[in-house]
């Protein structure tokens, strides 16, 4: 247990942040999820497309947030396109 009042506050602090950490990437999987199981389902291309939009828009938000690197967003943005893209080819993955 922290001795110090700086230390004890410093523990309320990151008990805050790891609160709202987890929510923030909880909400990142979920999309991310979303677009892969629309993918999977062979939806409307259009459903995916929406959903692909809203994943980067999140994954793009994180990043300047600071709640996720901005090298493991672009990866994940990459990895995410080629899905995407591959899907949208008609080769569905």
């Amino acid at each position: 247990m922290p001795q110090h009042k700086s230390a004890e506050k410093r523990v309320r602090q990151s008990k805050r942040r790891n609160a709202r950490n987890r929510v923030h990437k909880a909400e990142m999987k979920k999309l991310v999820k979303t677009v892969k199981g629309l993918i999977e389902k062979s939806a409307e291309k259009e459903e995916v497309e929406n959903a692909y939009r809203a994943a980067i828009q999140k994954l793009d938000r994180m990043a300047v947030k600071g709640y996720l690197h901005k090298n493991n967003a672009s990866n994940k943005k990459s990895k995410l396109s080629k899905l995407v893209n591959r899907f949208s080819k008609g080769d569905a993955a």
